[in-house]
């Protein structure tokens, strides 16, 4: 469960896109990248140029002056949470699901509480979406048709048609941010699947964005790419949302399993990015069925917020309405 304040505001792949979505297991798509040729890929689609900030390796920039301060805010013995898994939790799957739909997926309007900072659709939602469970209730679709991301937060189902608490729609294939001060289905401003683990990701050996991960107290203030704040905390020590953490490059990652290494490489390389207040060190995923999820609790909780330090993503920036970064 996540917190919030109130004022935060291809056809040809139809059967099998299909049946990967009703088992939680997302199938490659035709031009899926193989691990080390770019920017990650999804069901044929970019995930974001390879040159965006999200794909974007961090593993040689500078330390924020305020790393420190900001590592202590958190808690440097909190260990890092999966918030993803195999099965159930409470009779909901662990994770955020996401949707693959394509052209000829209905578009209904959706009514939203924060309107003024909500994409006004319409969104396409097929007949029996998957949605995160809890209270945050995000509802996330792909469309492979034309690359286009649709997220929802809070989203409802009742008889008058469709209702979320804001959302927000996303060109795959480009660089634009949301509006300076503007939320999204997230409290930073984000897109969320960019940031989510994936299996299919893990299986293959490589990670090659950055991952989303939440915090139970952060800043009234949000740094690039983040475009929105939650908090109404002004604590400078608190960090802002956006902020960017990297797992120390001499963190010996040899003595865990397989799949844990992958994940523990890409937060050396990659780190992760402050997008909505939670608990502490929680890491966001797709639910599917062969994760494991003893190991992944077991082995994530031994890696510790004192093993992390905050970047200075700032020499990345070229302009602060686009995710495009400078590259190393």
């Amino acid at each position: 469960m996540r917190l919030r304040f109130w004022s935060y505001p291809g056809i040809l792949m139809l059967l099998l896109l299909s049946a990967a979505c009703t088992a939680g297991r997302p199938a490659p798509g035709p031009g899926d990248a193989p691990p080390g040729s770019g920017g990650p890929t999804l069901a044929g689609c970019p995930v974001f140029p390879a040159d965006h900030v999200w794909n974007t390796p961090v593993d040689d920039l500078p330390v924020h002056p305020d790393s420190a301060a900001y590592i202590a805010s958190i808690g440097p013995d909190t260990g890092l949470h999966p918030d993803f898994g195999a099965g159930l939790w409470e009779g909901e799957p662990i994770g955020i699901p996401f949707n693959l739909v394509d052209a000829v997926t209905p578009r209904v309007p959706v009514a939203f509480l924060y309107d003024d900072e909500s994409d006004p659709g319409p969104y396409p939602i097929p007949a029996d979406p998957r949605i995160e469970g809890g209270s945050d209730r995000h509802l996330l679709a792909l469309d492979t048709t034309s690359c286009t991301l649709y997220e929802l937060y809070a989203v409802e189902q009742g008889t008058a048609g469709w209702s979320a608490g804001s959302g927000a729609v996303f060109d795959l294939r480009g660089y634009a941010l949301r509006p300076d001060g503007w939320t999204s289905a997230d409290a930073a401003g984000l897109p969320i699947l960019p940031g989510l683990v994936r299996y299919d990701e893990v299986a293959a050996g490589e990670i090659r964005h950055a991952l989303r991960f939440t915090a139970s107290r952060t800043q009234r203030a949000y740094v690039w790419p983040a475009r929105h704040y939650a908090s109404s905390r002004t604590d400078p020590d608190l960090p802002p949302m956006g902020l960017r953490l990297r797992l120390r490059a001499d963190f010996d990652t040899s003595g865990f399993s397989p799949e844990v290494q992958v994940l523990l490489e890409a937060l050396k390389k990659y780190g992760m990015i402050l997008a909505d207040n939670g608990a502490d060190g929680f890491i966001s995923g797709v639910p599917d069925d062969r994760w494991d999820n003893d190991t992944l609790v077991t082995e994530l909780r031994r890696v510790k917020v004192s093993d992390f330090e905050a970047v200075d993503t700032r020499p990345l920036m070229l302009d602060p309405d686009s995710g495009r970064a400078r590259q190393p």
